[in-house]
């Protein structure tokens, strides 16, 4: 095969923080196919002619199926394209590009990966919440939400993550709140534990709610706060009330 795909990461939503190597590659790109979390104003820098491909999943709403991309994928590098495809975040952390990238290897195109700004980390950090700090949180562990759609039940055993996994930090979990309460307080881990949910972050429609573990659900209703969304859970979240906004 002639064409060359890139899984490139879009960033936490601010087009600022799309890296300059993705930038290049969107400008140069003959097609690009963009997930729903990447950022619309990034396809304004597409050449003229380019094919643009919307690929975006959406809880009970997906452009295309997995396979289906995977497929135009492989099609478009077969026919010498330089495809992009413009994945939310980071390609690797929860977002499928390593899926990708295997059917495109098994396939014989050439793939290439180029990391984005990570949501899981820069979303807490503009909210003024640290993931690690030295008097709270040596260790942090990153964690889906919401497991794939073919699974009965979850396969993260939310109690054993009460002790020794440092600051929580759940992605895409919003819809999934009171049971992820319900587990980690039946799990040891004390009602009063300091949390955050960070709506929309880095985008100008940033919502931020400090709230408690036994409380994520009902601060998520009450508050009305929307996807996409993290959760943070972990001492770290009392920090905000002093550091306050720092997008």
């Amino acid at each position: 095969m002639t064409g060359k795909v890139y899984l490139v990461g879009a960033g936490p939503g601010d087009p600022g923080l799309f890296t300059i190597k993705g930038m290049e590659l969107l400008r140069k790109a003959d097609v690009v196919m963009y997930d729903a979390l990447s950022n619309p104003d990034l396809l304004k820098e597409c050449k003229d002619g380019a094919e643009l491909i919307d690929a975006g999943k959406r809880a009970r709403d997906h452009h295309l199926s997995q396979w289906q991309t995977n497929e135009l994928l492989v099609k478009y590098a077969a026919e010498g394209k330089l495809v992009v495809r413009l994945k939310g975040g980071d390609p690797f952390l929860f977002g499928r590009g390593a899926e990708e990238a295997e059917e495109l290897r098994k396939a014989g195109a050439e793939v290439h990966v180029v990391p984005g700004v990570s949501s899981s980390i820069s979303v807490p950090e503009l909210a003024g919440i640290p993931v690690t700090h030295r008097d709270y949180a040596s260790l942090v562990t990153f964690i889906t939400g919401h497991e794939k759609a073919d699974r009965e039940e979850d396969r993260i055993d939310w109690r054993s993550l009460v002790n020794g996994h440092g600051t929580l930090v759940i992605l895409m979990g919003l819809g999934n709140a009171g049971k992820i309460s319900k587990e980690l307080i039946e799990g040891g881990m004390s009602p009063d534990m300091p949390a955050a949910v960070i709506s929309k972050g880095s985008t100008p429609d940033q919502r931020v709610e400090t709230t408690t573990v036994s409380k994520l659900e009902q601060t998520i209703r009450e508050k009305a706060l929307e996807p996409p969304g993290i959760m943070v859970i972990g001492e770290v979240a009392t920090v905000r009330d002093r550091l306050g906004d720092l997008i």
